[in-house]
């Protein structure tokens, strides 16, 4: 009786201390193959100016357009404000730009207000009419093909009815149907935050890398390894960096890979 009593306790403190660190644990399980890199090392237009001995600041590139989404406002999926930082950043210095999800559009609307005056945005998006087009794949994490349907509840965005809307082509299509063979060697950014499951990300990553342009540059949202959603992100980025040099950038959920 004693000897089951301590094998007992013995599993009730091991599981206490499982539930206790089970997201250390999980960062442990679920590591990730890519490296982290500071921002500058994705583009010179992040390296600070020296202004004084002690004093640096940021290049006139980086200085953005930007606005916050009032606290209430229930929007899902959204990036941080320094993700949104670096994708308003490099739109600056961007004529044509991919996106594949456009969910409220809050990053297509800020890479329309810092992109040149003639740049041209497409964002691909499914609608509420296109759900039934949507298809599980045995290798898709459940929690991320729930999460696409709950995000794709727009028929209109945050950019909507602006002045900037002119700049942006909405395309409701599944990504997987998207012929991206008319696109050949085209954006000089493409961001990819569309479905996260294994098959979507995989898709769109392949059609991205021959999307992209010469000196062209392909972001990643939402890379966070023992986080359940992300998980197919973080397995189909792992798998393919072998092949490509894919980098994370520090302090975000950013991964980007430069063609050059």
């Amino acid at each position: 009786m004693i000897f089951y009593l301590i094998i007992l306790s013995l599993f009730i403190n091991l599981l206490l201390i499982f539930l206790i660190n089970r997201k250390k644990i999980k960062k442990i399980i679920y590591r990730s193959k890519i490296q982290s890199v500071n921002l500058e090392k994705l583009d010179s237009i992040f390296i600070n100016n020296q202004i004084d001995t002690n004093l640096f600041g940021p290049k006139q590139e980086v200085i953005v357009k930007n606005f916050c989404i009032a606290s209430g406002n229930n929007i899902v999926g959204m990036t941080s404000d320094y993700e949104a930082w670096i994708i308003s950043s490099l739109s600056k210095i961007s004529n044509k730009i991919f996106e594949f999800g456009t969910c409220s559009g809050k990053t297509t609307y800020l890479m329309a207000l810092n992109s040149p005056k003639n740049a041209k945005i497409t964002t691909l998006t499914l609608g509420p009419q296109n759900l039934s087009d949507l298809k599980k794949n045995k290798l898709d994490n459940k929690i991320s093909f729930r999460n696409i349907i709950n995000e794709s509840i727009y028929e209109k965005f945050l950019f909507s009815g602006t002045e900037y809307e002119n700049k942006i082509n909405v395309i409701f299509e599944n990504s997987i149907n998207f012929n991206e063979n008319n696109h050949i060697n085209t954006f000089d950014l493409i961001f990819i935050d569309g479905g996260h499951t294994y098959s979507i990300v995989k898709n769109d990553s392949e059609k991205s890398f021959k999307m992209l342009n010469a000196n062209g540059v392909i972001l990643w949202h939402d890379f966070v390894p023992a986080k359940e959603s992300a998980k197919n992100i973080v397995k189909y980025i792992n798998s393919i960096s072998k092949e490509k040099k894919i980098f994370h950038i520090k302090n975000t959920s950013l991964c980007y890979y430069r063609n050059n």
